[in-house]
């Protein structure tokens, strides 16, 4: 366990941030590998199935993913207060919750996948047959998904980024292995990458709770000895619910703006999807500094030190700033290149370079968003990110997806981005700075 209640947030903040950004890195070599292969050696058709309906699968266990971001921070916030006792707790409740919580997720995305699909408007022949092969297997592989994923948030809450890291690269070489000798080998289509991807999931799942429970001594996951504690439930809930409400809402909307692509055929559907895939790598140093600010600010209030709050907020808007500014600019004028890692059809190439083209001049305001709305939920204040980002993606990107769409064309859909941005951050920055999120800094 790492304390980050005491020296420079900045280097804390900084070196928890590098093995996140790594694991990120390989986490994303996932869908990554899953495109390259199938752009590749299977058809355009598989990667608008592969790359235009994952979505739908993160649909269903969005609201989990928020609920498990909560038990990160309770799990962060015991560790700054350091009460052993009820981190232990903490971890068990979390384990029973995801057991429990994966069956109905199971069931209920395996019954959908056909009615989604249709709902989004993906193209009847092979590329929906693709997509309804890939979104089952997905689905059987839940468990993998919730328990891989909540192993990574108790190891972060824990201020340990680089066990994860561990986990993530068993995960990453697990699954390129796999795609390989599914796809290429056994000629397996895109049905190959899903089993790879959920083997890889459970693997990596397996391999994190032997070491929570054998190194780490947080749980035994004996049904006679695990404690299920409705109180930190509670809190979890209450700290992560609206992320996870907020996650089911964005994969409404994506599934909405992924109706209006899919209506412009094959072509735009795949450049659409490959420039989401580069778009989703940019990202990562974002998703990397907010994790850690995350972690940072539960610890510090557990600890009661709310100035280094601020200051470790101060910090990570820096380092995120500045990496993004960079990572934008290359993405900006290395979009075609980038595209063409992954088909060699010109249609394909020119319609997510111009994706890229809107959406990268605007990617330093999602940074901003990002990182303060992080550090309130780490701060427990839960329900004004939830109006920021719903703001942000409900109430202006979608629509402004259609109306860019209607009255520009379809290459100008990348500016909804930045529009939805822009109200989200008129919202967040100053609830930051009113101070309004210490009065939550007990549980």
């Amino acid at each position: 366990m790492k304390n980050m209640t005491e020296g420079r947030p900045l280097g804390l903040i900084l070196r928890f941030s590098l093995p996140l950004l790594a694991g990120n890195v390989l986490q994303q070599m996932y869908n990554l590998v899953d495109s390259l292969v199938v752009g590749n050696f299977v058809g355009k058709e598989a990667l608008a199935a592969v790359g235009g309906t994952f979505i739908l699968n993160f649909l269903f266990v969005a609201l989990f993913s928020g609920i498990g971001l909560g038990f990160s921070i309770v799990v962060a916030r015991f560790v700054g207060a350091s009460d052993k006792a009820s981190l232990r707790a903490a971890v068990d409740t979390a384990y029973i919750t995801a057991l429990v919580g994966a069956i109905p997720v199971t069931i209920g995305g395996f019954l959908a996948v056909r009615p989604l699909l249709t709902l989004i408007n993906v193209p009847a022949g092979a590329t929906f047959d693709m997509a309804e092969t890939y979104l089952a297997i997905l689905f059987i592989g839940t468990i993998g998904n919730f328990g891989y994923n909540l192993n990574a948030g108790i190891l972060q809450g824990l201020g340990d980024s680089v066990s994860s890291l561990v986990f993530l690269a068993i995960a990453t070489v697990v699954n390129i292995v796999l795609d390989l000798v599914f796809v290429l080998c056994f000629g397996w289509g895109v049905a190959g990458v899903a089993w790879a991807t959920i083997i890889a999931q459970a693997i990596s799942f397996l391999a994190g709770t032997v070491f929570i429970v054998r190194k780490l001594r947080l749980t035994t996951l004996k049904p006679s000895e695990l404690r299920f504690d409705p109180r930190i439930l509670a809190e979890s809930v209450r700290i992560g619910l609206p992320g996870g409400v907020q996650n089911t809402l964005f994969c409404v909307g994506t599934m909405a703006i992924q109706r209006l692509v899919n209506s412009h055929g094959p072509e735009f559907m795949a450049g659409f999807s490959i420039s989401g895939r580069i778009d989703s790598v940019a990202f990562m140093p974002i998703a990397s500094f907010a994790s850690a600010i995350t972690t940072f600010t539960g610890q510090n209030c557990g600890a009661r030190k709310i100035d280094r709050v601020v200051r470790g907020h101060r910090a990570a808007q820096f380092l995120s700033g500045a990496v993004c500014v960079v990572i934008s600019f290359s993405v900006f004028f290395c979009a075609r290149p980038l595209m063409g890692l992954f088909t060699g059809d010109p249609q394909v190439i020119r319609f997510g370079a111009e994706v890229l083209w809107r959406l990268m001049p605007c990617y330093v305001m999602l940074s901003v968003l990002f990182i303060t709305n992080s550090a309130l939920r780490g701060a427990g204040e839960a329900l004004w990110p939830f109006v920021a980002s719903f703001t942000s993606f409900m109430i202006v990107r979608m629509p402004a997806a259609y109306l860019l769409d209607h009255f520009f064309g379809k290459s100008e859909i990348g500016w909804c981005y930045g529009i939805g941005w822009v109200f989200g951050l008129a919202i967040a920055l100053p609830l930051f700075y009113s101070g309004r999120w210490k009065r939550r800094i007990a549980l």
